[in-house]
């Protein structure tokens, strides 16, 4: 056994093989657009180090990041790294002076950005995020055509690109998604007749590259893809054949013969209906199991499956191991909290599902107690 995972009481064993093949899957589907790997949030959890060189070695076109410190990090690969959202007064100057790529989200923020290049000597390359729906950030669609132009003619800018974002991608071609395309779309159309182009032009995420290919047909240059590059999405059904990156693992640390009427777990919200086998084991809400799993979801132990007993604890759950009869496992045995095992599947979704959630909510809970052990060369 690994010997990261022989001292480990919770870890995700990452393939970084299946990243990178999953990678290729959605390059293939984009084409002819160009793919930028979004890896914010510590790559949605999993790892930005060890995955950003296997996307780099893929192919992957640019970097998208949230904040300036990943966004920093990201730069020493190479590749352009776009801030998606905006930046705060204080990280302006180290944006403009490491030659991140900048969202123009409002015309004070371009302002803003103009002097600082202006001071630094330097051209920063921008892109106009515009809020074609999502409501969050962004110039609006329907004042696009009068702001943008006078943006452009600012100093020490290189508006070189524009973009947006879908609130429900993972719906597919419905009216709303299909009305928010051509919504964009007539904004660099129109913006065109004014003598105004772009270089680089996107909207599709990770759920719209696989619900959506005319966002990844020209004039689009470039789609953005995050989530599924882990084999999971928001809510939509997969397409591209993607497969799960990783698997959950943690380990049982004792089992006890439990009379009938006892309570497992705080507030006893579980009453065993009779003498029952119970393990503990070594993973909590604290790792970033949901609440919603108490009661409700299960694991695999020695390839079957033991349902949740009881309310997750901080650092502890409680499982039935009753399929076992008379040869329960022993302690220290492999516990399967996401991933396959013997022809059987937790998966991402079913956790999310539970939680009254999404993915990438599920992804980005795994707290710092959770080993991350990689495998595989990505090669």
């Amino acid at each position: 056994m690994n010997t990261q995972q022989d001292k480990a009481r919770i870890w995700l064993e990452i393939d970084l093989d299946t990243v990178r093949g999953n990678f290729l899957k959605i390059r293939a589907a984009a084409a002819p657009a160009e793919t930028l790997a979004v890896l914010k949030a510590n790559a949605y959890g999993l790892g930005v180090k060890p995955i950003a060189k296997v996307l780099l070695d893929a192919g992957a076109a640019g970097f998208c990041a949230a904040t300036l410190e990943e966004a920093l990090f990201l730069k020493s690969f190479g590749k352009p790294v776009q801030i998606l959202g905006g930046v705060l007064d204080s990280e302006r100057e180290d944006a403009v002076a490491n030659g991140l790529i900048l969202g123009i989200t409002d015309p004070d923020c371009a302002q803003k950005i103009s002097a600082e290049a202006v001071r630094q000597n330097k051209t920063a390359e921008c892109h106009f995020k515009l809020d074609t729906g999502m409501g969050r950030l962004g110039i609006l669609a329907a004042d696009a055509e009068k702001i943008i132009p006078q943006i452009m003619k600012l100093p020490g800018l290189d508006c070189c690109g524009i973009y947006t974002h879908f609130p429900s991608s993972e719906r597919g071609p419905n009216e709303e998604n299909l009305a928010q395309i051509e919504r964009f779309l007539s904004v660099i159309r129109n913006l065109k007749k004014q003598g105004i182009v772009f270089r680089k032009i996107h909207m599709a995420n990770s759920d719209a590259i696989n619900h959506l290919p005319q966002t990844h047909q020209p004039p689009f240059t470039h789609v953005r893809a995050g989530i599924d590059l882990h084999g999971s999405f928001s809510g939509g059904r997969d397409g591209l054949g993607l497969d799960s990156v990783f698997t959950l693992k943690s380990r049982l640390l004792a089992h006890r013969m439990m009379p009938a009427g006892h309570g497992i777990g705080y507030n006893s919200t579980c009453i065993l209906p009779k003498d029952t086998r119970v393990g503990t084991v070594t993973a909590g809400y604290a790792d970033g199991l949901p609440l919603g799993l108490s009661n409700r979801g299960k694991v695999i132990i020695r390839g079957k499956i033991c349902p949740i007993l009881g309310r997750i604890s901080m650092d502890y759950m409680t499982v039935s191991l009753e399929s076992f009869g008379d040869d329960p496992p022993e302690p220290g045995a492999e516990v399967t909290l996401i991933g396959r095992e013997n022809g059987l599947t937790v998966s991402t979704e079913e956790w999310a599902s539970l939680k009254g959630t999404h993915a990438y909510d599920v992804l980005c809970s795994f707290g710092p107690r959770v080993k991350r052990i990689y495998t595989g060369t990505g090669k």
